[in-house]
């Protein structure tokens, strides 16, 4: 770079007005007084202050503030946000921003790779990371991509299916065809999202009974492939749910495996939450019969603890992908041999995300994952224990499969048991110590919380349901 673009740059404004060093020392301090807050639970969370209300209801800013004041501002936001990684966050399905992501996160925005193409060792690591994902889940993944999460890795893997049922739709267009999804009724709506954007149609996803542990029922799915076949209607895929966001249900997909061998239909695991469990022992049980998927959507912010975005979406065959999304275009010339990954994706600035998973794998090993898990899935059956040992709460009829254990609280003389379980929920998150959230559950109000935090200990799930029980107590006193 010549002498004059070098004082243009150091003219344009957008340099650090203070030293590197400076700047990376603040943001540092910044990130390490977060994790030793995560180290425990915060008493409380706290609102927004009334410097942090003015300085969100400003207007664009013309002139900059400075570098130090701006990560002062940013840390003073953040620390007054809902952060996922607390031990006593069970909202939802969260992650933990694991702190060799976080790092992971910083180098791979500090280079800004853009994996659309080959971006030389960038892409060799992601598609080692690839490899890696299909081992730890136990699924043989000739291909695969990272992607922004569930939705964006089911929507890809359904894109890839539609287009082995109908050949060409991607080019011709459906044309009167009618096709459809089969799934449980406690399906997570990605995959109706995915439907309506293929031109499948939302009223053509097969929402299917259920059995007594919340499973999808492979005879239920016969029965409604027979009948769409009968009327011109062409089977795209089943798609199997590997821990619904529900209940942590883990649909037989084994089962599903035969059905769809037998019927030639694609299948597709939906494990974004639970397929991490894959290969712990306690729960690999569950997922016999993944191996014999066509595809696979795993999230690693979810139950591998990573920072968000980490979906990841695995495929039997590349080139099932490849005739859905490879395409030729001037401004990307084949120079190489290999494909592009804008040919089995769906996106072109595609960010370097497979750095994490890859990074904290080689530095904690996939065995410490397995154990992280099997923790979690132990603290929710000791959850659920303490659910069933207690006279005044009641989980849902059958046990907890993963890591969610929905319950109630039921002191007789409440008359409305919905709007007091919401009324607890409300209390716990006023009260700021625990975060949690409730659901409809078989029409009822339940309180779900969630376990998937490496930092989550036992005391904190024991003190959640104590905490349920002294709320409960104070609403009907």
């Amino acid at each position: 770079m010549s002498t004059e673009t070098e004082e243009a740059g150091a003219e344009s404004g957008l340099r650090l007005d203070v030293g590197r060093d400076e700047a990376l020392a603040h943001a540092e301090a910044v990130i390490g007084a977060a994790w030793r807050s995560f180290d425990r639970f915060r008493p409380g969370q706290p609102a927004l202050d009334e410097t942090l209300k003015a300085l969100l209801g400003e207007g664009l800013p013309e002139h900059g503030i400075g570098s130090q004041a701006g990560i002062a501002d940013a840390a003073r936001a953040l620390d007054e946000s809902i952060a996922q990684p607390r031990p006593r966050y069970f909202a939802f399905i969260g992650s933990s921003g694991l702190e060799i992501g976080v790092i992971a996160d910083a180098l791979a925005a500090c280079y800004d790779v853009n994996l659309a193409v080959w971006a030389g060792a960038a892409s060799e690591v992601e598609l080692q990371a690839v490899r890696w994902a299909g081992e730890l889940v136990g699924f043989p993944a000739e291909a695969g991509s990272f992607t922004s999460g569930g939705t964006v890795s089911n929507l890809t893997a359904l894109t890839a299916a539609r287009e082995r049922a109908v050949p060409g739709a991607r080019h011709d267009g459906l044309a009167g065809c009618r096709l459809a999804l089969y799934c449980s009724a406690e399906v997570h709506y990605s995959v109706v999202r995915a439907a309506e954007l293929l031109g499948i149609g939302s009223g053509f996803v097969r929402g299917l009974p259920i059995d007594a542990d919340r499973r999808l029922r492979p005879d239920a799915v016969a029965v409604a492939i027979e009948a769409d076949r009968a009327h011109g209607i062409v089977p795209v895929a089943v798609v199997a749910t590997a821990g619904t966001t529900l209940t942590g249900a883990v649909d037989p997909v084994d089962e599903l495996a035969d059905l769809c061998a037998e019927q030639g239909v694609w299948l597709h695991v939906d494990g974004a939450y639970g397929l991490p469990a894959a290969r712990v022992p306690s729960a690999a049980r569950l997922f016999r019969g993944v191996d014999r998927a066509d595809s696979v959507a795993i999230d690693a912010h979810k139950w591998l603890y990573l920072p968000k975005a980490c979906g990841i979406v695995l495929v039997r065959s590349q080139q099932d992908l490849h005739r859905a999304l490879g395409h030729e275009g001037g401004y990307l010339p084949h120079d190489r041999q290999e494909l592009h990954a804008a040919d089995i994706t769906l996106e072109y600035s595609r960010p370097f995300r497979a750095l994490k998973l890859w990074l904290a794998l080689r530095v904690h090993g996939a065995e410490a994952f397995r154990a992280a898990i099997a923790r979690n899935l132990a603290q929710a059956r000791l959850m659920y224990d303490a659910v069933v040992a207690s006279r005044v709460l009641e989980p849902l009829p059958c046990e907890p499969q993963l890591s969610i254990v929905p319950f109630r609280h039921v002191r007789d003389g409440i008359a409305d048991l919905d709007r007091h379980n919401a009324e607890i929920v409300q209390r716990l998150q006023q009260g700021g110590d625990f975060w949690a959230a409730h659901a409809r559950i078989d029409g009822r109000i339940y309180i779900r919380p969630c376990i998937v935090n490496f930092r989550t200990t036992d005391a904190d799930v024991l003190a959640f349901v104590e905490e349920v029980e002294r709320i409960g107590r104070e609403l009907v006193a």
